[in-house]
C-alpha cells in the first residue's frame, strides 16, 4: 500500500482531478469518526465546509452501512450527489419489502444470543448491524453472534469495528454500487475512501478506480492508505485544490 498524501502518490491525484472522477466516502470512521453508539457520529464543521466544496466540483457519493434515512440525517446540509445505504443495496427509490424479513433474523438473533452486557442488534430495514463495541467481553460476543448468525438461512455476514454485519444474500454491495454510480454520472474514474471490512468490495471492485483505506491493513485490497481519520480532511482539501483552477471540467 502506498500512503496518498505522499509526494509519490502525488500523480494519480492530479490525474484525477483533470479527469471526470467520481469521488465516493463510506461515512463511519472516514468522514466522521467512528464513536461509541453510532447515534453520537458527526460530521466536524471542517469536514461538512471541505466536502460540500468538493460536491461542487465533482460527483460525489456517500456509501455508507447505515440506513440511508439515517445517512442524510448525518450528512445535513451538505449537498452531496447521491447517498447509498445498507451497505450498498438502499439508493434513492428502493423499496423496504424485506424489511419483515430482517426483523425476524432480529427477534432468532435476539433470543438465541440473550442477555449479554454491552450487545445490540441495530436494524436497518435492509440490514442488521450486531454492535458489542461497549461489550466488556468482545471476543465472547463476538463468538456467540457469528454462531447465532449461521441460523439464519441464506445471509451475508461480515465484521467490522466491534461489529458484525448481517445483510440479504445476493442484495448490491457497495463495490457493485460504487460501479453502477460511476457509470450512471459517466465518470472514467473513481476515488472510494473506507476504513473497514464492508469496504473491501468497494477496494477490490477494480477498473479505473483508486481505492484509499483509513489505516494501512496488510491484507486490504485498497492500493493507497491513509494513517489516520483526521487525514481525510487533508485529502478533501487537497483535491480540492487540485481541481479548482479546472472547476469547469465535468
Amino acid at each position: 500500500m502506498q500512503y496518498l498524501l505522499s509526494r509519490a502518490a502525488r500523480p494519480i491525484l492530479t490525474r484525477l482531478a483533470q479527469e471526470k472522477t467520481l469521488c465516493a466516502f463510506d461515512f463511519d470512521g472516514t468522514l466522521a469518526p467512528i464513536a461509541e453508539h453510532p447515534d453520537h457520529a458527526v460530521l466536524s464543521d471542517q469536514t461538512h465546509l471541505l466536502l460540500g466544496r468538493l460536491a461542487a466540483l465533482y460527483p460525489c457519493v456517500i456509501l455508507s452501512g447505515r440506513a440511508r434515512a439515517d445517512l442524510l440525517g448525518k450528512l445535513g446540509s451538505v449537498n452531496v450527489g447521491h447517498a447509498i445505504g445498507n451497505h450498498g443495496a438502499e439508493a434513492e427509490g428502493t423499496t423496504g419489502t424485506r424489511h419483515a424479513e430482517v426483523g425476524r433474523w432480529k427477534t432468532a438473533l435476539e433470543l438465541e444470543i440473550g442477555p449479554l452486557p454491552g450487545l445490540w442488534v441495530e436494524h436497518k430495514g435492509l440490514s442488521l448491524t450486531v454492535h458489542y463495541r461497549q461489550s466488556p467481553r468482545k471476543a465472547e460476543a463476538r463468538r456467540r453472534i457469528m454462531d447465532a448468525t449461521r441460523n439464519l438461512g441464506r445471509v451475508r455476514v461480515f465484521g467490522g469495528k466491534k461489529v458484525v454485519n448481517i445483510v440479504i444474500d445476493g442484495a448490491p454491495h457497495k463495490g457493485q454500487a460504487l460501479i453502477h454510480e460511476r457509470a450512471r454520472l459517466g465518470c472514467s474514474w473513481a476515488l472510494y475512501v473506507g476504513d473497514d471490512d464492508n469496504d473491501e468490495d468497494a477496494f477490490k471492485a477494480g477498473g479505473n478506480i483508486v481505492p484509499v483505506r483509513v489505516g494501512r491493513k496488510r491484507n486490504s485490497h485498497a492500493h493507497y492508505y491513509l494513517r489516520t481519520q483526521c487525514e481525510v480532511d487533508q485529502l478533501l482539501e487537497l483535491m480540492v485544490t487540485l481541481r479548482e483552477p479546472k472547476a469547469t471540467i465535468g
